[in-house]
């Protein structure tokens, strides 16, 4: 059988002709195979948006030489904004959590079963409480107190983590703490949150029961990129359920966390497959 490397390119530029027919025909001249094609045009900003999947044979071809033509030989000419990655490279993905363990479960049965294509080298917790599962999954789990003096601090060592590991991106699987501006600094566009869709009109630590008193007839969740910005970072994915006066805050609490290990699951996985492109706190998602 024919060995075959594939690459995945992500493209964002000014609108312009010709930028489809230039980048398929600079793929064909060096010997890709396009295996998938999208594209979308932000009217309101004229900006382009592409990705695109090609195969190449394994004994001829090598990332980093692509990487260079690319740039020289197309990307320089449009201008483009652009990423090319390896499908030999899975993305290293870090687990941050507390005390829930509703994603966390969901996330490492979907990775056990090879749902995600990803690694994930370690779990970090501000609490031991789910260490347990950690040790059923056979991952390495790290306890890091966060405490308001000794926030700093743990920061500091979880970034020394995250660099020893090689980390790609982080997931905050239900982690209830604030992410400071040193980790997002050291991360854009590459800390995936998930919370209920419920702010910012019931705030605080108990929205479903807020949520339950105001008769709410459709309740969700939300996951996004963080930014400093609390809760305002571009979104990922969403999803909504109905509910009824029959329903008790348990079912809304019930549904409530059905929903956000669905959509923190599918945010994950369009972000490890390279579905995602972000410009001006907005996200283009391709199938």
């Amino acid at each position: 059988m024919i060995s075959m490397n594939k690459i995945t390119i992500l493209i964002h530029c000014q609108d312009r002709p010709n930028i489809i027919a230039s980048v398929t025909n600079f793929i064909a001249k060096n010997g890709g195979n396009i295996v998938y094609i999208d594209q979308h045009v932000d009217r309101e900003q004229d900006i382009f948006f592409m990705r695109l999947e090609s195969e190449f044979l394994s004994e001829s071809f090598s990332t980093e030489s692509f990487k260079a033509i690319f740039k020289n030989d197309l990307a320089d000419q449009f201008e483009m904004k652009w990423r090319i990655y390896s499908s030999e490279k899975k993305p290293k993905m870090a687990l941050f959590i507390s005390k829930y363990d509703h994603c966390l479960y969901d996330l490492l049965g979907r990775y056990n079963s090879g749902e995600l294509n990803l690694e994930i080298p370690f779990i970090v917790s501000n609490h031991n409480d789910l260490k347990p599962i950690a040790d059923n999954f056979k991952i390495p789990f790290y306890h890091i107190p966060v405490t308001k003096e000794t926030k700093q601090e743990a920061e500091d060592k979880q970034l020394e983590l995250l660099q020893e590991h090689n980390i790609d991106f982080i997931v905050l699987a239900r982690y209830m703490q604030i992410v400071s501006s040193k980790l997002i600094s050291q991360y854009p566009n590459k800390i995936i949150n998930i919370h209920h869709s419920f702010l910012p009109a019931f705030v605080g630590a108990k929205p479903y029961h807020s949520a339950y008193k105001r008769g709410v007839k459709i309740i969700g969740a939300t996951s996004h990129y963080v930014t400093e910005e609390l809760d305002a970072g571009p979104i990922i994915e969403q999803d909504v359920t109905r509910v009824t006066h029959a329903h008790a805050i348990i079912d809304l609490i019930s549904k409530g966390r059905d929903l956000e290990k669905i959509v923190l699951a599918n945010a994950v996985k369009l972000h490890a497959d390279r579905k995602v492109m972000v410009f001006n706190n907005k996200t283009v998602i391709f199938s």
